[in-house]
C-alpha cells in the first residue's frame, strides 16, 4: 500500500504503548483525562458566544455542545475511520467567517441559525471526498506540501491575534476598564507563560505543570478577577446538573444561504489543511507514516464529526497538534486512552453546571490565555516551513498569505460592505482569506532553481 511519508530521519519518542495496545481501565482513564485538560475546548465556543452577545443560558449551551461534538468527533476518528491517537476539537479557523455570517444574519440565535446552514453543505462534501470518491490523498500531495501547510498555521495564530485582543480585552462590558480587562489579560498570560516554562525547567517534575498550565492560569485569572469585582458565578447555582445541547431542526430553526455555505466550503477546506498537519504530526510521534487509504479515511471522518458538530449547532470539529505532544510526554499512544478521553468530553458536555462555570470566566483572562496560545501557533507554524529553502520564492509564498490575512482583518468595513456576499464572508474569515493566498500562490508562482 503506497504511504505518505514524514520527513524526520529517525522517531525521537520511544513508546511504551503502540496505537493498537491495550490498557487497563484506570489508566485509560487517567491518560483520557489529561488530553481533555490540554485540549482547551471551551475557548472557541466561548470567544463566539461573547462576540455574539449570547446570554447566559444560550452561551452554556452552546458550550455543551462543542463538548458534546468534540467527544463524539474523537471516538468517530480515532475508533473508527483513521484507528490513529488523534483528539478532535473546536477549530479555530473558521470563527471569523462564523461571526461574519451570524452579523449578517442579525447576531444572536438567527446568526446562529445561518451559520448551521452554512456549515451542513460543506461537511456533506467533505465526507464525499474521502473514502467514497478516494479524491483527498490526491488533494494533499498537489496542494498542501510542508511549505504551504506550515504557512497556513503560522497565518492561523497571527490572525487570531486581533481576535484575542479586540473581542477578549479591549471590549468593556458592565464596569470593566480597559486598563482592568489588559490588567487581568496580563495575569492570566503571565501565569500561563510561567508555567509552561517552569515545567520544561523541572523536566519529568514539571510534566504536570506543563500539562495544567492552562488551567492554572484561568483559575489565577479569576482570583485576581474576583479581587477586582469581576467574576460572577450566579449563573452556575441555575444551571442544571445535566442538560442536552440544542440539537439543529428540532430545537433551532436552520437557514441557508448559498454564499455564505461557499465561503464556509472554502474554510473547511483550510480545516482540513490544517488537521492533515495533525495527523502527519501523529505520524512522526508514532513512527507510522500515513497511507493514503487512512488520509481518505480521516477526510470522512472528519466530515461525519463536521456534520455531527453542526447539527448539535456547534462548530466545525478538526485534530488536536497539542495531544501529539501528550503522546511524546507519556510515551502511551493506545488508542484506549483516546476512547476514554473521548467518553469524558461527552460527559462533561452533559454536566450544565460545568459549562456554566466555564462560561462565567471573564473574557479578559480567555484573552490573555487565547493570546499565548495564537503566538504557539504561529510558532509551530515556523517550525513547519523551517525546513524549506527559503529562497524569494518560497519567502513570498510564506509572506505574502500573512499581509492577506492581516489585510482581512484591517479592511474597513464600508469598503467590505460593497463587495458580493461571497467576498464579504471570505474576507470575513482572515484565516480563510490568507489560506487561500497560500494554496494559490504555490500553484501560480515559478519555482527557482536552488
Amino acid at each position: 500500500m503506497e504511504q505518505i511519508a514524514v520527513k524526520h530521519s529517525e522517531r525521537e519518542v520511544t513508546l511504551i504503548a503502540q496505537p493498537d495496545d491495550p490498557l487497563p481501565a484506570g489508566k485509560a482513564a487517567a491518560l483520557g483525562l489529561q488530553h481533555v485538560l490540554a485540549m482547551d475546548v471551551y475557548i472557541v465556543p466561548f470567544i463566539i458566544a461573547s462576540a455574539l452577545s449570547f446570554g447566559l443560558g444560550d452561551a452554556t449551551s452552546f458550550i455543551q455542545s462543542a463538548f458534546v461534538a468534540a467527544g463524539l468527533a474523537t471516538l468517530i476518528q480515532s475508533q473508527l475511520f483513521m484507528r490513529l491517537p488523534v483528539m478532535q476539537g473546536p477549530s479555530f479557523v473558521p470563527i471569523g467567517a462564523v461571526l461574519a455570517i451570524a452579523f449578517a444574519a442579525g447576531g444572536g440565535l438567527s446568526g446562529l441559525s445561518a451559520v448551521i446552514g452554512a456549515l451542513i453543505p460543506g461537511a456533506i462534501l467533505m465526507i464525499l471526498l474521502g473514502s467514497p470518491t478516494k479524491i483527498f490523498h490526491k488533494l494533499v500531495g498537489r496542494f498542501v506540501p510542508p511549505v504551504v501547510g506550515g504557512t497556513i498555521i503560522i497565518v492561523v495564530g497571527v490572525a487570531l491575534m486581533p481576535v484575542a485582543l479586540n473581542s477578549s480585552v479591549f471590549a468593556v462590558h458592565g464596569s470593566a476598564t480597559v486598563g482592568g480587562n489588559i490588567l487581568l489579560a496580563f495575569i492570566s498570560a503571565a501565569i500561563l507563560v510561567s508555567c509552561m516554562l517552569t515545567g520544561i525547567v523541572l523536566g519529568a517534575r514539571g510534566t504536570w505543570l506543563r500539562l495544567f498550565s492552562v488551567i492554572l492560569a484561568l483559575a489565577a485569572g479569576c482570583v485576581a478577577a474576583f479581587f477586582m469585582g469581576q467574576l460572577n458565578f450566579s449563573g452556575v447555582a441555575a444551571a442544571s446538573w445535566f442538560s442536552l445541547p440544542r440539537f439543529a431542526f428540532a430545537s433551532l430553526e436552520v437557514s441557508f444561504s448559498l454564499p455564505a455555505a461557499l465561503s464556509m466550503l472554502i474554510v473547511y477546506l483550510v480545516v482540513l489543511a490544517e488537521t492533515t498537519g495533525t495527523w502527519f504530526a501523529i505520524g512522526a510521534v508514532t513512527g507510522k507514516p500515513l497511507s493514503n487509504e487512512q488520509l481518505d479515511r480521516g477526510a470522512t471522518g472528519e466530515g461525519i464529526g463536521c456534520l455531527i458538530s453542526a447539527l448539535l449547532c456547534s462548530t466545525p470539529v478538526t485534530g488536536y497538534s497539542s495531544n501529539a505532544g501528550i503522546i511524546a510526554i507519556t510515551g502511551v499512544a493506545s488508542r484506549v486512552a483516546f476512547a476514554a478521553a473521548g467518553i469524558f468530553l461527552v460527559v462533561f458536555g452533559l454536566i450544565g453546571k460545568l459549562a456554566a462555570i466555564i462560561a462565567s470566566i471573564p473574557e479578559p483572562v480567555i484573552g490573555g490565555v487565547f493570546g499565548v496560545l495564537c503566538v504557539v501557533i504561529a510558532m509551530n507554524g515556523f517550525r513547519v516551513v523551517r525546513a524549506t529553502v527559503l529562497n524569494e520564492r518560497n519567502m513570498l509564498v510564506i509572506g505574502l498569505p500573512v499581509l492577506m490575512a492581516l489585510f482581512a482583518t484591517l479592511a474597513p468595513q464600508d469598503f467590505v460592505k460593497t463587495l458580493p456576499d461571497f467576498m464579504q464572508y471570505l474576507l470575513g474569515s482572515s484565516i480563510a482569506f490568507g489560506s487561500v493566498w497560500a494554496i494559490v500562490l504555490h500553484q501560480i508562482l515559478p519555482d527557482i532553481a536552488e
